[in-house]
């Protein structure tokens, strides 16, 4: 893909020397607007978001000093050039100071510019990368950012392991709160592409009107609003990865679209004739599901199948309950405040959380343990009221609602004496020890509660 042209705004009071110059980087590739006065300049500012802004000094009404102030203020990246006459290199240094990037001294070789710029612009490229870059390592997303040893766990991360070293489209499914996000992030950072940008867009979080623009970008005037050129998510993310979440919730019209792009690896921003050519991979997903969609005619079949090259499917949390200590050891640490010591959960109040269906699978999880480290308020441990409603009054029994028989088969008479054990202590534990309680509660005899208990006890 070849790099936008830059935008450029030239102001000169002297007509002669402006246009000279102006038509110089024009034949070089420039995208040149020109003004005569810091004024003018001010007003084109307000306008449009160039990329840079080259001034002479001496201005009649405001100086170049004050006009770039006032544009380094207003779009923090934009790159500043000062022209200074004979005499003037004290004020070119303080308009350095407030936000230039250099200056050239008149009269001045088209070359001198040309390097100063090029100087420039290379040194805002590295400052941008560099800001990128530690913001993903700080991120730290790894496979280990996914939390779970179930089976279910090993056999996405082995899967994942695969999938990250290629390059093809990744259709990841789940319901929401499985972390498909996470998931996208984790491939993209494990694979060839991991200097290069993870850019996100959900889909469903966007009005249909704007989604278009949002995902190819527009030229300026393709809409009322459009007071310049602006780069999609798409062009973003050129030679890394692009993560559409909610795909299935894109209008037919740009289906159409999305689908040209992954056959063909180029697009047209919106109002624009010209082709883009890009090279990322895009990784979709979705908590619908697609087929179903594509046999009601909602979503296009031959998109399906191009964007379901290598399918990713998330279990929900209810079939991986033996991954929730885990998650919640996680979270404890994520939400733990600095200064405060460990906090755990009580053996009670997890057994709640293990047996909860959880409808909102991960991030619910995580939304409840933020919750109760906040309502525990500086106590080491978590306990049962700590914790949300609906995990504190569910309905049924305290464990699993679903077994697994093991496949070297168990010993039943074990099996069941093993439940038997764990209701009568949590029956004891929620009386607070009373057995007549704790009887009723399991609609016994206090007399067969403690017959029940001198059995076990005899038991391994």
């Amino acid at each position: 893909m070849s790099e936008r042209p830059k935008h450029l705004l030239l102001v000169e009071d002297e007509a002669q020397l402006r246009e000279a110059v102006a038509e110089q980087l024009i034949d070089r590739g420039f995208e040149v607007q020109q003004a005569d006065s810091g004024e003018a300049a001010l007003s084109r500012l307000s306008d449009f978001a160039f990329d840079i802004v080259i001034t002479d000094l001496r201005l009649p009404g405001i100086d170049g000093t004050t006009l770039i102030e006032a544009a380094v203020d207003r779009y923090p990246e934009i790159v500043a050039i000062v022209m200074t006459g004979y005499g003037t290199v004290k004020d070119a240094v303080q308009a350095i100071k407030r936000g230039a990037a250099d200056f050239v001294s008149k009269p001045f070789q088209i070359d001198e510019l040309l390097h100063a710029l090029d100087a420039a612009l290379e040194k805002r490229r590295l400052k941008s990368e560099n800001t990128y870059l530690r913001a993903q390592l700080e991120e730290r997303y790894r496979f280990d950012a996914i939390v779970g040893r179930s089976r279910a766990m090993a056999k996405l991360f082995k899967l994942l392991e695969t999938v990250a070293a290629t390059s093809s489209t990744i259709l990841i499914t789940g319901e929401t709160g499985t972390g498909k996000e996470v998931v996208a992030r984790a491939i993209h950072h494990n694979g060839a592409r991991r200097s290069h940008e993870f850019v996100a867009l959900n889909c469903s979080a966007i009005p249909e009107t704007l989604l278009e623009a949002e995902l190819f970008g527009h030229v300026r005037g393709a809409f009322t609003g459009a007071v310049g050129n602006r780069q999609g998510r798409m062009e973003q993310a050129h030679k890394g990865t692009l993560f559409l979440d909610e795909v299935g919730t894109m209008t037919a019209a740009l289906q159409v679209k999305l689908l040209r792009v992954l056959q063909e690896r180029e697009f047209q921003r919106v109002g624009d004739s010209n082709t883009i050519k890009v090279d990322v991979r895009v990784i979709a997903a979705t908590n619908s599901d697609l087929r179903h969609m594509v046999d009601a005619g909602q979503f296009r079949e031959d998109l399906f199948y191009r964007l379901n090259v290598i399918p990713v499917q998330l279990p929900p949390l209810r079939e991986r309950r033996e991954d929730i200590p885990l998650l919640v050891q996680h979270f404890l640490d994520k939400f733990r405040t600095q200064g405060r010591p460990p906090v755990t959960v009580a053996q009670d109040a997890m057994r709640r959380l293990m047996s909860y269906h959880w409808p909102g699978n991960v991030r619910q999880l995580e939304n409840a343990i933020e919750r109760a480290v906040a309502i525990s308020a500086g106590r080491s441990q978590i306990e049962v009221p700590d914790l949300l409603p609906d995990v504190i009054r569910q309905d049924g029994p305290a464990f699993p609602s679903t077994l697994s028989l093991p496949e070297e088969g168990l010993d039943l008479d074990g099996f069941v004496s093993s439940i038997e054990r764990e209701l009568i202590q949590r029956s004891l534990e929620r009386t607070g020890g009373n057995k007549g309680q704790a009887a009723r509660l399991l609609h016994l005899k206090r007399t067969t509660l403690v017959e029940k208990l001198k059995r076990l006890e005899k038991m391994p």
